[in-house]
């Protein structure tokens, strides 16, 4: 078995899916045509899959010629409402959506290595699922599949993410936390209107909304350990109809960030009482309705140090380096909080090619030629899940 010379085969076809899927991207729970390529390019390979989740996911197994246990490698596939701004001649033929966050690289790799372990079943053992998966940027498409019977008989799971932080040929492993949870949170604030030449005579929601912000802030500050990280952050804050007016209703949206399962239970119970408490000061009524959007993304200790070994294996011993937690969601944290899991953070930067934008930007580059490090290392992480 050479996974590095069976992957080298399929570079061309790795180019030719990515820019196919960065020219061709569809947005959250609508990615019909993508569905259907990617099925399409499976019944190429003879490989078996069924639709699993939503409308568009997509599972493959792949079953090796020898005896062992089930590890589920994922792609995410939905593309940003974002206008690309890159000028390059694959561009998105989709006026205001793009692949501004790399999925398109994630479907494409893991593809070809569809087509390397299909190569090299005879010598592997157990069996790997290929999770297509939707959805992932509304946090909508692992929870779909993992209702739909993604991970029945699934003994550990692992994802890679392209991430234009870090230089192409360098991947980031690491255990323990490694994305923050997403949630939302919606505020509504009622008061009592008036004329704004009598406040006496009125609740001010305006004044009440921004105690609200100014104090939510506390939590963090005085309610939370120090060592554990979290945000509080209102996003919008829309209240009064006119400028001479005391507004009667306030309405707040925002998003909380942090890495532990403790913060997720708490952080709800303390921000209620703060929107209580601060709207009985000022006599006003307050609503909170807190929605859990994503988890922590959490690796497992086994898991990073197998994937550690493989990525030193296909791309060198000096590839795997270390990274700060980022505080961006990854729904591919429900996958793992069913079986032991990792995520990879893949190394696509390069000034050479302009590959210097951040994720989400319209003008995002990765460098093209590091896409072939992600496909090696699902195989290589595939083929090793059974050698321990």
């Amino acid at each position: 078995m050479n996974i590095q010379e069976t992957a080298a085969k399929y570079s061309d076809y790795l180019m030719e899916m990515r820019r196919h899927f960065h020219a061709h991207p569809e947005p959250s729970g609508k990615e019909y045509e993508t569905s259907k390529r990617i099925k399409e390019e499976l019944d190429k390979m003879g490989i078996a899959w069924r639709p699993c989740g939503l409308e568009t996911g997509v599972l493959a197994t792949i079953k090796g010629a020898k005896p062992g246990r089930t590890i589920l490698l994922r792609g995410d596939m939905d593309a940003l409402t974002v206008q690309e701004e890159t000028g390059l001649p694959y561009a998105s033929e989709n006026p205001g959506v793009m692949h501004a966050c790399g999925h398109d690289c994630h479907t494409a790799t893991l593809l070809t290595a569809a087509r390397v372990l299909n190569d090299l079943k005879e010598e592997l053992c157990g069996t790997v699922v290929l999770a297509f998966q939707p959805a992932e940027e509304i946090a909508a498409g692992a929870k779909g599949m993992i209702e739909d019977g993604a991970l029945n008989g699934v003994d550990g799971c692992f994802g890679i993410h392209v991430w234009s932080d870090i230089p192409a040929g360098k991947v980031a492993l690491a255990a323990g936390p490694r994305m923050a949870a997403a949630d939302q949170f919606i505020i509504d604030i009622q008061g009592k209107g008036g004329h704004g030449s009598a406040p006496h005579q009125c609740i001010d929601a305006v004044v009440t909304a921004a105690a609200m912000v100014n104090n939510l802030q506390t939590v963090v500050s005085r309610n939370t350990d120090p060592g554990d990280p979290a945000v509080i952050t209102v996003g919008t804050m829309t209240a009064g109809s006119r400028w001479n007016v005391v507004a009667e209703y306030a309405h707040l949206e925002g998003t909380t960030r942090f890495f532990s399962r403790e913060l997720q239970k708490s952080l709800p119970e303390m921000m209620q009482r703060v929107v209580d408490n601060t709207a009985a000061t000022f006599g006003a009524k307050a609503k909170m309705e807190y929605i859990r959007l994503v988890p922590p993304t959490i690796n497992d200790e086994a898991m990073t140090d197998l994937a550690i070994a493989s990525a030193k294996k296909v791309m060198g011993e000096e590839a795997p380096v270390g990274i700060d937690r980022i505080s961006g969601g990854e729904d591919f944290a429900f996958f793992m909080e069913k079986v032991p899991g990792a995520i990879a953070l893949m190394g696509v930067g390069n000034a050479a090619c302009d590959a210097v934008w951040p994720q989400h930007s319209g003008k995002y580059k990765v460098d093209e030629n590091a896409l072939i490090n992600s496909v090696m290392l699902y195989a290589q992480v595939a083929f090793d899940f059974n050698a321990r």
